[in-house]
């Protein structure tokens, strides 16, 4: 009935009070990164996650630690989800934690000639007819998504990303650091952009993945609303405005209850109250832990300054519209760096006061206020991606616009060079 319905989501809503968060505003940062399996000679898609975990463990376990990191399964079983076991108070050396498990499991795939690979999209897959849902424990829960959205497509079976999560203490430190990364989200694709191609073709967006994401649950629009969150600044309203509709919306697929609220919201940036954490959600993953990163830590210092208001007002931040941001953030997605933004709002909420700037424009001026504060690798690789342009640029400069299959083969090889051994790809290497 309704009112066992109205009940159950009550109980569901009830979560703890937000004053027992450990952890305050950038006292840590938790960081997750997906990777695919793939055939170490055709660069096949390799459906293989479940084995990496049994020759670990004897059995067919979703997660398993290994040193400081934490290795998981996802939707797929052509792709692994490694991540900072706890959050970190320093992301100082934390990409050799991700290289270290990269090369173990790697060293496990050889058995099954498989190797994982970088980059937000594969070239080559046919997501119809090579997805493989992960078949194991909690599985259930996949087979719940397949049977409302048919996963077996771009934006479900072929989209590797980097999740940040970011704490809060409490009510007033998640309105700030919501405000602020609403307004950060349109600029990350300028800096991280890594799917250019698919189906062996350039899409016309350098952001590829980000592109299929928006469109992968509009059966259900409540699940990603637009993307960009809503201007929502306390957890109540958060409860009222997006979680209830999301349950609500979500019910009829899930009569058992099954799906955690948390897990269904989809948007570029989600709230988690469970853990005290805003999770970032937007960032393709780069060519190695490195370049990911040094991302990383650049997206979290410019946060810092937008929460510290070093630009402009909180207020004004809390004003920003979501389709105006959304406007932006797809336009990145195709344009990159290159975009040029006329939009004064924007622009002065990062202390810019032309009539005009390009993305690549913000990104200079807010790297020059945070680069002093950025450990040394982290600084050098984003250096490099600010001179170079982002991967999907770069990838894109490697092959020309019309690559051959053996020539897009060639890249994707190098670029698992680039992961195992932790270093920026240069399409332009000196002779």
């Amino acid at each position: 009935s309704s009112e066992l319905f109205a009940n159950a989501l009550k109980k569901r809503l009830q979560e703890k009070s937000m004053q027992d968060n450990p952890y305050k505003l950038f006292e840590v940062t938790g960081i997750e990164a997906e990777y695919m399996i793939v055939d170490r000679d055709s660069l096949a898609v390799l459906p293989a996650a479940d084995k990496i975990f049994f020759e670990k463990t004897g059995n067919y376990a979703s997660d398993f630690t290994w040193g400081d990191i934490e290795w998981s399964n996802e939707l797929v079983n052509h792709v692994v989800e490694l991540k900072t076991h706890s959050p970190v108070s320093s992301l100082h050396n934390v990409d050799h934690s991700f290289q270290k498990s990269i090369r173990e499991i790697n060293q496990i795939l050889e058995k099954y000639n498989g190797m994982l690979l970088p980059t937000a999209s594969h070239p080559f897959m046919d997501p119809l007819e090579e997805t493989v849902l992960w078949p194991h424990e909690y599985s259930k829960i996949y087979r719940i998504f397949d049977s409302v959205f048919s996963c077996r497509s771009h934006g479900w079976a072929n989209l590797q990303s980097v999740h940040i999560n970011l704490p809060f203490k409490n009510d007033a430190e998640f309105g700030k650091l919501h405000a602020a990364v609403r307004i950060v989200l349109p600029l990350i694709p300028a800096v991280a952009a890594s799917s250019p191609f698919r189906e062996a073709r350039l899409t016309g967006f350098l952001d590829s993945r980000m592109e299929s994401y928006f469109y992968h649950e509009r059966k259900i629009p409540s699940l990603m609303g637009r993307l960009i969150p809503e201007p929502i600044f306390s957890k109540e309203n958060y409860d009222s405005l997006i979680f209830s509709p999301i349950i609500e919306d979500f019910k009829k697929y899930d009569p058992d209850h099954i799906m955690e609220h948390h897990f269904l919201n989809s948007r570029g940036a989600i709230a988690r109250f469970d853990r005290g954490a805003i999770e970032i959600r937007v960032m393709d993953i780069q060519e190695c832990p490195l370049a990911d990163l040094a991302v990383v830590q650049a997206i979290n210092l410019v946060l810092q300054n937008l929460v510290s208001e070093k630009y402009c007002s909180m207020e004004n931040q809390k004003n920003m519209k979501t389709e105006d941001l959304l406007k932006i953030f797809m336009n990145s997605l195709s344009s990159g760096s290159e975009l040029r933004i006329d939009d004064l709002k924007f622009l002065s909420c990062f202390g810019m006061t032309g009539i005009s700037a390009s993305l690549r424009d913000i990104w200079n001026k807010l790297y020059s206020d945070v680069k002093s504060t950025m450990d040394d690798p982290y600084r050098n690789a984003f250096e490099a991606i600010l001179k170079n342009g982002n991967l999907a640029e770069r990838m894109i400069r490697k092959t020309g616009n019309n690559p051959s299959d053996e020539n897009l083969k060639a890249l994707y090889r190098q670029l698992s060079v680039c992961l195992v051994e932790n270093i920026m790809f240069d399409p332009d290497p000196a002779v």
